[in-house]
């Protein structure tokens, strides 16, 4: 059955009276958009609340199965957190790790599968919002880049610690040494995106791959992403330990039967791709 909503979170409590973020939708996937497209969906105060509301909503709501995070327009996904607004009100929005206002942290504790969809330029905290999803994919005018060093401000939101282990450290010191940018093709021969699209292609490519992952069942995906996270966190040796221990436990649970309805459904759709 599908359900389609337009969620669009305004921020009142910041005064803000814009559409900061909607949320869409249907079949078991939720589309959640950053909507500032003439500021190129910078991160103000009242976006990163929406954002981070938004995300919570989509975790809880037991009709969505996998998201897809993306940007309005074709020019941005997100140019980073809003500079005119730190130049008003300081640096202390950099460094704020409270839930309400920290939309990296609420990717990242969403226990869905988050396909990152950039569309275009990831910026310095754009870019740490991309790393918090769990699949990029992008369009071939995405560029990422790392401005913290010109700006003068440290990293807070991870990306010190995850870029240099995704894509390696010398690569992730040029980036973050020079503040230059990363074109989409270099980004997946670096292993730093799956895929690269043209422009119209990159939602139908992610819904597609959304779509794939929604077959799952939610419990299972829930518990599988956690997994991972938590031994991708630790040293390998403890990772191993975890996944044993873990394993040994959800696997006692299962039926010979249920193995065997599982062996016939993936044998059939193997047959199909």
């Amino acid at each position: 059955m599908t359900r389609q909503t337009d969620n669009r979170f305004d921020a009142t409590q910041t005064g803000s009276a814009a559409n900061l973020v909607t949320i869409e939708i249907a079949d078991g996937i939720a589309t959640v958009t950053l909507n500032r497209p003439n500021a190129m969906n910078a991160l103000s105060q009242a976006l990163r609340v929406a954002l981070s509301q938004a995300m919570r909503q989509v975790d809880r709501d037991d009709a969505v199965r996998v998201v897809i995070l993306t940007g309005a327009g074709m020019r941005a996904f997100t140019a980073g957190l809003d500079l005119k607004e730190l130049g008003q009100n300081g640096l202390g929005a950099a460094n704020d790790q409270h839930p309400d206002s920290n939309p990296v942290r609420a990717v990242e504790q969403c226990g869905k599968p988050v396909i990152g969809a950039i569309n275009g330029v990831a910026i310095t905290g754009g870019f740490e919002l991309a790393l918090a999803c769990d699949v990029l994919l992008a369009s071939e005018t995405a560029r990422f880049a790392d401005t913290h060093a010109r700006v003068g401000v440290m990293p807070g939101w991870g990306l010190s610690q995850k870029l240099s282990r995704l894509i390696g450290t010398y690569r992730a010191k040029e980036l973050s040494f020079s503040g230059n940018f990363l074109d989409a093709a270099t980004a997946e021969k670096w292993g730093l995106v799956n895929r690269v699209y043209a422009p119209d292609a990159l939602m139908p490519a992610a819904r597609r791959l959304a779509a794939d992952m929604a077959q799952v069942d939610p419990g299972f995906s829930r518990a599988y992403k956690k997994l991972i996270d938590d031994g991708y966190a630790t040293s390998f040796a403890e990772g191993m330990a975890t996944e044993h221990a873990r394993s040994s436990a959800a696997n006692a649970a299962v039926t010979p039967d249920a193995v065997e309805a599982a062996r016939n459904a993936v044998t059939a759709r193997g047959r199909t791709q």
